[in-house]
């Protein structure tokens, strides 16, 4: 049985999850939900992504990383090609296959995807990295959650596809 495909993200209403190679804001409840949502799965990730995330093999977490330069990444580290090779490793591994990233990732996964765990950051902002617009398909929301803190309001929401 092929595993169902998950992708973890926060973003702003204008799609950004990133600038400068950094989050666009401190939300640590996001980072709690995040780390929470993610520990103890499969991460399918890539090679920059990885490398800003101190904390990824953590928790039980089992890192998939993507990239054409092998050699960047630790030895003992899965290492993929491609986000075909990356999910094909992933479908072999205990847990639940988290896309975490970054916008590469997401564009080649999103039309795949049968969940979305979304943090959506309720501001526009300044950024260099994208998550490609999903509102376009069929999603029904099956949990959410309202929260913010001293600078912005976000939504925790998760998203199921609605397959025909």
């Amino acid at each position: 049985m092929i595993k169902p495909l998950n992708l973890v993200v926060a973003c702003a209403e204008n799609r950004v999850i990133g600038h400068g190679r950094k989050l666009p804001w401190s939300i640590p409840e996001d980072m709690a939900h995040f780390h929470a949502v993610t520990a103890g799965q499969i991460v399918v990730l890539g090679r920059v992504c990885y490398e800003i995330w101190p904390r990824v093999a953590l928790d039980g977490r089992l890192p998939v990383v993507i990239t054409r330069n092998p050699s960047l990444i630790p030895p003992g580290v899965r290492v993929a090609d491609s986000v075909d090779a990356a999910l094909a490793i992933a479908q072999t591994l205990p847990g639940e296959i988290m896309i975490c990233g970054g916008q590469l990732i997401y564009e080649e996964t999103l039309a795949r995807a049968d969940r979305i765990y979304l943090t959506l950051v309720h501001a526009n902002v300044t950024g260099d990295v994208y998550f490609p617009e999903w509102r376009h398909l069929a999603w029904r929301e099956s949990a959410v959650r309202e929260s913010r803190n001293e600078a912005y309001r976000y939504t925790f929401s998760t998203l199921e596809r609605v397959r025909p």
